[in-house]
């Protein structure tokens, strides 16, 4: 394995701080990005004619074409961006718990 002179063992005291502060500002970002998505959804209004559009397939309408400039676009695209952050992060946070530590 290429990452054998990083594991716990050969860690020096400032690199095992480091790593820590670095686990520590995942977690933070994390929670954040997951506070963020709470609220987005929280403030999204319900859309109770979406069933029946999946269904027919109906989505002609002028508003229903530029829906992504609207308020509810905007939110969509927030909840998306910050799933992806925590993917992104969660993974980080994987390869530095499962390389980098024993």
């Amino acid at each position: 394995m290429k990452f054998n002179y990083l594991l716990a063992a050969d860690l020096t005291a400032e690199t095992a701080t480091l790593l820590t502060t670095f686990r520590s500002i995942l977690l933070v970002l994390t929670a954040i990005a997951a506070v963020v998505i709470i609220v987005a959804v929280l403030v999204q209004p319900s859309n109770p004619d979406g069933g029946r559009n999946v269904i027919t397939g109906t989505n002609d309408s002028y508003y229903a074409q530029n829906k992504g400039s609207t308020k509810e676009g905007r939110l969509k695209k927030v909840i998306i961006i910050c799933s992806i952050v925590i993917l992104v992060l969660d993974i980080a946070f994987y390869v530095i718990e499962h390389f980098f530590t024993a």
